[in-house]
């Protein structure tokens, strides 16, 4: 199979649907955190994070993610959901504010954390965790009848550079089982499948050429009969991947454009529904080119 062709669907999220297929949504991440990997420091003012959310949806971003909370690899403490809600919860209401109709997820794995995201007016609940790490998530979810997006992770993010390698032919099932574990979960909790989109996780305790394995199959996730979300942005795998024409060291974050419009593309060519990205505007150029492709097949 060259290029996976998508299913479509209607994402049903708090008080409206997304139509999920006939183009690539552009989801644009707001970090408001001291310590994201890619930003950190930058959009943790409330003020700052909302006046960049704006700009995100002036360039395009169909939905903007915001996270109150660093997962970057090696971060050992969890903030509180309290301190996580003193962050996240002004820049919601700033941006729906300015904007009332934007559609807002909130990337949290505290179920009271996205309790309040959701009476503040955001529509997606975007856990990391795919509903493992709280237990009343589930549940809380499915009370809430709004967008879900469940991610594969493997481990905790201090766990990540102890983890047994993969095989290539490992990587695909194990992501499979767990998002179809997580997909269960939810549906077992009343959460309805029509509001639930799956995202394999891309470095999420998957080490450099782990991700390019998970992604060449990704269109198999398509078995599991939901939406797919990737978010492959800036990632590390991408800068290790780039390490020989920078002198044996990883490519920096600065300079891994290129290479996160090529990931995207390619999650794009082989059926992701959602990108999650920081930079909006290029992402949209390389998606219609991607669409493009996709609608002639």
């Amino acid at each position: 199979m060259p290029f996976a062709r998508r299913n479509e669907y209607l994402w049903k999220l708090r008080i409206r649907s997304l139509p999920l297929g006939p183009r690539t949504l552009i989801m644009g991440v707001i970090n408001v955190t001291p310590d994201s990997f890619s930003d950190g420091g930058l959009f943790l003012n409330p003020e700052i994070a909302a006046a960049h959310a704006l700009h995100l949806l002036d360039e395009g971003a169909d939905i903007i993610d915001i996270g109150g909370e660093s997962t970057r690899p090696g971060k050992y403490a969890p903030i509180t959901a309290d301190e996580e809600q003193e962050r996240v919860l002004p820049v919601i209401e700033s941006v729906l504010e300015a904007r009332p109709n934007a559609v807002l997820s909130i990337d949290t794995w505290h179920a009271s954390t996205a309790q309040v995201a959701i009476e503040s007016g955001a529509e997606i609940v975007n856990d990391i965790s795919g509903f493992t790490w709280d237990h009343e998530m589930a549940l809380t979810c499915a009370g809430l009848d709004c967008g879900v997006v469940l991610m594969h992770t493997r481990g905790r993010s201090h766990e990540w550079r102890e983890l047994p390698p993969l095989k290539p032919e490992e990587v695909l099932p194990l992501v499979s089982s767990g998002l179809e574990q997580s997909l269960n979960t939810a549906l077992n909790a009343g959460v309805d499948s029509s509001r639930i989109v799956l995202d394999p996780g891309y470095g999420f305790g998957k080490s450099f050429n782990e991700n390019f394995s998970l992604l060449a199959r990704q269109h198999e996730l398509h078995s599991l009969g939901q939406p797919i979300l990737a978010g492959v942005s800036r990632k590390s795998f991408l800068g290790r991947a780039l390490a020989d024409l920078h002198s044996g060291t990883d490519a920096p974050i600065a300079v891994r454009a290129n290479a996160t419009l090529a990931a995207t593309t390619a999650a794009i060519l082989n059926g992701a529904h959602i990108v999650r990205v920081h930079d909006v505007r290029t992402a949209l150029e390389a998606a219609r080119i991607a669409d493009a492709i996709l609608a002639s097949l």
